[in-house]
């Protein structure tokens, strides 16, 4: 069992070790394009598809929360009876 661990470690340090560091493309440029461009769109609906779901998923958990915390609020404020 030891002698199993030894070998997993020694395996993954050089996996670690001796990867070749990936040349990342500096997409920068390309997204100021995106989002300067004067199309008419707001700012965060010009990424796409993924933009608007993020969008619609983060406003429908907003109005969520707000209901959820109203609702609380009123329950604590009316404590039932007792009895």
């Amino acid at each position: 069992m030891f002698r199993h661990f030894l070998t997993l470690q020694q395996v993954s340090r050089r996996q670690i070790s001796s990867t070749v560091r990936r040349q990342l493309v500096n997409k920068v440029p390309d997204k100021q394009k995106l989002f300067q461009e004067a199309n008419g769109m707001p700012v965060h609906l010009k990424g796409g598809v993924s933009d608007a779901v993020l969008y619609r998923a983060t406003m429908g958990l907003t109005v969520l929360g707000t209901a959820y915390v109203i609702y609380e609020l009123v329950k604590a404020a009316l404590p039932q009876k007792k009895g």
